[in-house]
């Protein structure tokens, strides 16, 4: 009988139970456990993404300022920025608008160098306007325009290569900038063919040159080149501020091959022998990176590209030998000649 009340008493204690006029024991302390903190607002909470603005002019040309937008936005995206386009800006927008960190402009100059100066820690970057300088925060890129002198004389180069006895002309402007091409396009003539001298008669003076007067209307333009078919030229280039479609139809009509800044339309194509087009979107992409890693005070020349090339005019070989002449033009090896 011992035994079992024995046996009862331990599964009583076992159980976590109390036998009525037993002392209760005291329950063990708890040891007191910290509260995490309440976490506060970080820098990576409360800091603004950097943001690239564009500015263009709200007049420009629609497939133009979608071309540049489009190109900016996917820079301003590959380096985790914010992005915006922009008709104006103040220097209290460029001094107070958070996380700038870069602004291209394209002509007119929405006041750049006052920009610049009103907000050092942004990079500015200047597309084709004139009459800037270069400084810290201020990076340039064709000053002075296309490279009206460059695009010349590569068109003088390929037009004695591709006329078998160097009859080729230049159709220009009546202007200072129509000159300065007419030297240049003579200058690369013969910095290919050297004397160029003709084999067969007629003998002339080559290149032919022909200016149009400013105010010429521009459907008086083809009478011009009658000059050009009289002196038999066989490749002509067309300086771009009077490559009119009419002009370019009318040598097309009369067998002269062409060499242009852009082909206006396809049905060129059998007469077009390459484009020389300037292009500033390669060095705003170029430019881009160092601009994000602050580092301004930069001054490229727009570059020049060959586009609508012809193969069956200037072959795959002729085409290399071109784009060297061409890179040794754009690195300061070989020079044109003339003072843009």
């Amino acid at each position: 009988m011992r035994i079992r009340f024995v046996s009862i008493l331990l599964l009583i204690l076992f159980a976590g139970c109390t036998i009525p006029g037993w002392p209760t024991p005291a329950p063990a302390p708890i040891e007191p456990t910290a509260l995490p903190p309440i976490p506060s607002p970080t820098a990576e909470a409360t800091a603004v993404s950097p943001l690239a603005i564009l500015v263009i002019p709200a007049d420009m040309a629609q497939d133009q300022a979608n071309l540049y937008q489009s190109i900016v936005y996917d820079l301003a995206q590959q380096a985790g920025m914010r992005f915006q386009v922009r008709n104006a800006l103040t220097t209290s927008e460029v001094s107070t608008e958070p996380g700038l960190k870069v602004v291209i402009a394209l002509p007119p100059d929405p006041g750049l160098a006052g920009l610049a100066a009103a907000a050092p820690q942004v990079q500015f970057l200047g597309v084709g306007i004139p009459g800037l300088t270069a400084a810290a925060n201020l990076s340039l890129i064709g000053t002075s325009g296309k490279p009206v002198d460059q695009q010349a004389f590569l068109a003088g180069y390929i037009a004695a290569m591709l006329s078998p006895d160097y009859r080729v002309g230049i159709i220009t402007q009546d202007s200072p900038e129509g000159l300065l091409a007419e030297k240049a396009f003579t200058n690369g003539f013969h910095f290919f063919c050297g004397l160029c001298q003709q084999a067969f008669p007629p003998i002339y003076n080559y290149p032919v040159h022909l200016e149009i007067k400013t105010d010429v209307p521009e459907d008086q333009y083809p009478a011009y080149a009658d000059v050009l078919v009289r002196y038999q030229v066989e490749v002509a280039f067309v300086y771009p501020e009077i490559a009119t479609p009419d002009l370019l139809d009318y040598l097309f009509q009369k067998n002269i091959k062409i060499i242009g800044e852009s082909m206006p339309f396809a049905d060129l194509l059998p007469a077009w022998i390459v484009s020389i087009q300037p292009n500033g979107i390669p060095a705003i992409q170029q430019i881009f990176p160092d601009l994000v890693a602050g580092k301004g005070g930069q001054n490229i020349s727009i570059p020049l590209f060959l586009t609508d090339i012809n193969p069956d005019l200037l072959s795959e070989g002729k085409q290399r030998l071109v784009e060297e002449i061409l890179s040794d033009l754009q690195a300061g090896y070989i020079d044109p000649g003339v003072k843009p």
